[in-house]
């Protein structure tokens, strides 16, 4: 007999998570749209634009998101000439992640977008209450839960 719904075990954690980040990156990009970006290629320039250049992999890192998928997002970055990617002279292997100067003029048009939707959603959350999410999910990550690893 196949399982019920009822029979799994109570709320899913991942479908829960999943909902609310759909909900939440389809929110951030339609903000960031009028400038051209989706909320993570945002986020990429960001961090770019924070810490200056840096490898694929650490840049990945830093977005908790892995290699393959950050070079992929990074394709129509470059394409658009908001960042270059090019071999690190140190170790050919690496490949070096910089913003441009169209990355850090775009990621400027974008900030005041990025910052009306925070704030929205800040006096439709709550403050307190989205500063207590933020700290519950960094929570998540440093939890090293990852059962594919074992």
């Amino acid at each position: 007999m196949r399982p019920t719904p009822a029979d799994l075990g109570g709320p899913c954690n991942n479908l829960a998570l999943r909902k609310a980040a759909r909900y939440l990156g389809a929110t951030y990009d339609k903000a960031l749209a009028p400038a051209g970006l989706r909320a993570t290629q945002f986020s990429i320039l960001q961090t770019l634009g924070a810490h200056g250049e840096m490898t694929i992999t650490s840049l990945a890192e830093k977005i908790a998101m892995d290699r393959t998928t950050m070079a992929s997002n990074l394709k129509p970055l470059a394409r658009g000439g908001l960042v270059t990617v090019e071999s690190s002279a140190a170790d050919r292997r690496a490949r070096i992640v910089t913003i441009t100067p169209e990355g850090r003029s775009r990621l400027d048009v974008a900030l005041p977008l990025w910052r009306s939707v925070q704030a929205r959603f800040e006096e439709s959350f709550g403050a307190d209450e989205a500063a207590r999410l933020r700290t519950s999910l960094e929570a998540v990550l440093r939890t090293g839960f990852q059962p594919w690893a074992e």
